[in-house]
């Protein structure tokens, strides 16, 4: 006999047996006052349940404690189960629903849609599929073509929800703990791009002004902050407080990956999109985004690029795809929205938008695509123009419940999300998924295995080659700016420039009280960084990522000069071809600077040194250091630099700032730097 056909048989035998109580005075005479308070229950429920929309999740707990004196009335249970499907913990529905078809099979006429939701939340895929199946519009739908392509919408989830279970994701899935979570809705994490700072929404009876919704019953939305402890640990959150939180409903949609930007959004003009800039310690007012972001309609999440110049945004005004679409627009520009297109956005709803730091990965929820059930997380690259195909991040990431507001670290190894979940500590928690990359092959030996054979002992064992995990094609350059004289933390403008093309592709600040700053370097792009300060002499550094390059982090803390005589500034952005004093075109950026310092400083005297490591020949490099030391001399001279203020002189290898028995060490020692000789 058909699997399926024994289920369905056992179950209406059940239903067959069981008996509906009604709450009657037939039935519980002797308990008057439990029967009364039952009542109550579940008078105090309807008033909920009844409403145009129905408020299930207040009318559950009225309807929870009439089912403690009477477990078995079938009307009771299937508002329960249904109310549990409107709920934050939608797979206890099932039980009742159960329950309630049960006690009596025609308890309401949606029943076998009922339970298939139940079923399709508890990844029941196959059974789910058959409830689906026997369901048929209630007596009085207006639109049963909307009933049924939502049914085969839903066989559709299932179907993919069981290819996509049978073949799950290698992932750990842990509660971010107490530092994050509490008692309370903790929801929306956005995070640094290294993961130091997470900030989050969280409905908690500390929020700003106290206030209930009287919608829900819950308290306001506010947002909150914790930070990376040393041992790995979220530190105790606390509330963001006034200007960022006010009385009403205040979350987190988005935020810039030094954490110096956030994206706020606000119930106003049908809720809209606000920025907050983050001033030393204290974050500013948040101020509204415009109308080419912000429109009539419902603006949700929104997620910055790498550069902080452009905005990827979600938004239910008309002309979309469908519900909810997502849109790119340009911060500094005029044009208006552009939609992702087709490729992107489907004819249900798009939310939970997020760009990794590579600048071409971002993240999405879905109801369409392939979803197993609700809103799932997807993936899509940018690539020679366009955007791949949305690929769904799987089992158990994605559930047949709503999966949205996925943030993933620069790494790739973390992203963070919230969930309903048996381990959580009360309502809804943040949790942290760990992605452990592709399972290792076994290697099975081709040896003999009879070792009592074997003339000679084993002397080697043979391992399977270990299996790398997809690394993010990142570099996350982070450190402190301070004044060198003082060593205090000061506010420095960090440029980002594509050598090659000689421009500025990104502008950032260090905090101006603890100098911190973090910049997002995607692969494939030869970059210089330069800090600068009025006041101050530039300083330089140079990334030069190709293509492909793996996610690294490195910590750089920036000590500014003051403009003294004696001091001296490495060039690290200026080239010149291997073994040769040809300036590379890469060169054009610095040696720019340079140019302008002069000219900005009439009086601003330099000497221009080369230096090498010391391989090779002493001759050759005193030579090479020279001439290279020249060669910008001459570059200056020729941009209207007078003569008389420059010298040259090539150190070749007398003077190492680092150690010659490592690549990375001569790296460094071949150089070209100025010295201030006058000013």
């Amino acid at each position: 006999m058909h699997k399926y056909l024994l289920a369905f048989l056992l179950l209406s035998a059940t239903a067959a047996s069981a008996q509906n109580v009604e709450f009657s005075k037939d039935q519980f005479g002797n308990d008057k006052d439990g029967l009364k308070t039952a009542l109550k229950e579940i008078k105090a429920g309807d008033e909920f349940y009844d409403l145009d929309p129905p408020r299930y999740e207040q009318a559950l707990p009225h309807y929870l404690a009439a089912q403690k004196f009477n477990p078995n009335n079938a009307q009771l249970n299937l508002k329960i189960g249904e109310s549990y499907l409107h709920s934050g913990f939608k797979p206890r529905a099932l039980e009742y629903l159960q329950k309630a078809y049960q006690l009596n099979p025609d308890v309401d006429p949606r029943i076998h849609y009922l339970l298939g939701r139940g079923l399709h939340l508890n990844a029941k895929w196959d059974q789910a599929i058959a409830e689906y199946k026997r369901a048929t519009p209630a007596a009085g739908t207006k639109n049963t073509a909307a009933f049924t392509q939502d049914i085969q919408k839903k066989i559709r989830e299932c179907e993919n929800g069981r290819k996509l279970a049978a073949k799950p994701s290698r992932v750990f899935i842990d509660n971010a703990g107490p530092g994050v979570n509490s008692a309370y809705a903790d929801y929306g994490p956005v995070i640094t791009a290294d993961e130091s700072v997470i900030l989050f929404t969280s409905r908690r009876d500390n929020s700003t002004g106290g206030q209930k919704d009287p919608e829900t019953g819950g308290f306001f939305e506010d947002v909150y902050q914790s930070t990376r402890t040393g041992k790995g640990e979220w530190s105790p959150a606390r509330n963001l407080g006034e200007p960022v939180n006010t009385d009403g409903h205040d979350a987190t949609v988005g935020l810039a990956p030094d954490g110096q930007r956030l994206l706020v959004y606000l119930e106003e003009n049908g809720g809209d999109l606000n920025e907050a800039n983050l001033r030393g310690a204290e974050w500013r007012k948040p101020q509204k985004l415009g109308s080419r972001i912000n429109s009539k309609a419902h603006e949700s999440s929104a997620a910055y690029t790498p550069d902080g110049r452009s905005l990827y945004f979600v938004t239910d005004k008309e002309g979309g795809q469908g519900g909810r679409d997502i849109y790119k627009v340009e911060l500094e520009g005029r044009g208006p929205a552009v939609n992702l297109g087709s490729v992107i956005n489907t004819q249900y709803g798009e939310e939970g938008v997020f760009l990794h730091p590579d600048g071409k990965t971002m993240y999405f929820s879905s109801e369409g695509h392939n979803s197993m059930g609700g809103y799932d997380i997807f993936k899509s690259v940018y690539q020679n123009g366009k955007w791949s195909a949305p690929e769904n991040l799987g089992w158990p990431i994605n559930t047949p419940d709503d999966d949205v507001f996925f943030v993933i670290s620069a790494s790739g190894r973390h992203g963070y999300y919230s969930s309903f979940r048996d381990d959580g500590l009360g309502s809804k928690d943040i949790y942290q998924i760990t992605f452990l990359g592709p399972e290792k092959p076994p290697m099975l030996s081709q040896e003999d295995q009879l070792l009592a054979s074997r003339v000679q002992p084993v002397k080697e064992t043979l391992l399977a080659p270990p299996v790398a995990i997809a690394s993010a094609q990142v570099t996350i350059l982070k450190g402190v700016v301070t004044e060198e004289a003082s060593k205090q933390p000061t506010e420095a403008t960090i440029d980002v420039i594509d050598n090659s093309l000689n421009q500025i592709i990104a502008s950032f600040q260090s905090n101006a009280q603890s100098g911190r700053y973090l910049v997002s370097l995607p692969s494939g792009v030869n970059y210089g960084i330069v800090v600068r300060k009025e006041g101050y002499l530039f300083h330089s550094e140079n990334f030069d990522l190709p293509a492909g390059a793996a996610y690294s982090e490195v910590v750089k803390d920036i000590a500014l000069k003051k403009l003294d005589v004696g001091v001296k500034v490495v060039l690290n952005n200026i080239f010149f071809d291997t073994g040769k004093a040809t300036l590379r075109k890469e060169s054009t950026g610095e040696l720019e600077r340079l140019q302008k310092l002069l000219a900005e400083t009439p009086a601003l005297r330099l000497e221009i040194s080369g230096h090498t490591d010391n391989v090779g020949k002493a001759e050759f490099n005193k030579d090479l250091s020279q001439r290279r030391a020249q060669a910008v001399v001459d570059y200056l001279v020729t941009k209207g630099i007078d003569k008389a203020r420059l010298t040259s002189f090539g150190y070749a290898d007398t003077q190492p700032v680092a150690t010659n028995t490592t690549a990375t060490g001569r790296q460094l020692n071949r150089r070209t730097e100025f010295k201030v000789t006058g000013k």
